[in-house]
């Protein structure tokens, strides 16, 4: 059984969240952008092994935790898409300036295994030119790409409001009323999304 946890990390609240396999007693970590010391706690306190680390896109508010995790769970996989790491041009916004062990790069299309339960990878550039969405069954983890009402910046290096709404048109026509677990604020669903947020309003006109 999955469960989802949500964790506000860092100094502008990052949402980090704690995909667990209950019956398995692993757990993947989404975006952990600060306090690995706090997300470690977290999963020995439910008794689940990290098995896996994944980043939407490599700001410093969504991977600061990284190398602190890694030092807890050595060998753990970080899937991030190529295009985020060694961002030796966008400043002091990337950490993955810094190489870390256990890289794994992603594309469009592939599939992560967890445990049995597929993540799909869907490129959603945009914010960075490297976003990446992650799917598991009925749920998006967008990172800055979709936000409840809203979406991600593109004034930042690499960003680019062109290729956010065709992500957003992307996202939004995926069939169902998938659930949306954003990289800030609160979380939201598509059907929500599609009739309230202005931008995926757009975007798909």
């Amino acid at each position: 059984m999955l469960q989802i946890k949500r964790m506000p990390v860092g100094q502008i609240g990052t949402n980090c969240y704690l995909l667990e396999d209950t019956e398995a007693k692993t757990c993947a970590v989404i975006d952990p952008g600060d306090q690995p010391d706090d997300i470690d706690r977290e999963i020995r306190k439910a008794g689940l092994k990290l098995t896996m680390i994944l980043i939407t896109h490599g700001h410093f508010d969504h991977v600061l935790g990284v190398p602190g995790l890694l030092q807890k769970w050595p060998g753990t996989p970080v899937y991030v898409h190529d295009k985020e790491v060694n961002w030796k041009k966008a400043g002091d916004q990337y950490m993955l300036l810094a190489p870390v062990e256990g890289i794994h790069t992603v594309k469009e299309g592939d599939t992560i295994d967890f445990g049995g339960t597929p993540i799909q990878v869907l490129h959603t550039p945009g914010h960075s030119p490297g976003s990446v969405t992650y799917r598991v069954g009925d749920v998006l983890f967008c990172g800055d790409t979709l936000f409840a009402g809203s979406c991600g910046r593109t004034d930042f290096p690499g960003g680019s409001m062109e290729k956010m709404m065709a992500s957003l048109r992307r996202l939004g026509q995926l069939e169902g009323d998938l659930r949306v677990l954003p990289g800030h604020m609160e979380a939201s669903t598509l059907d929500r999304e599609r009739r309230w947020n202005p931008y995926l309003f757009q975007s798909m006109q």
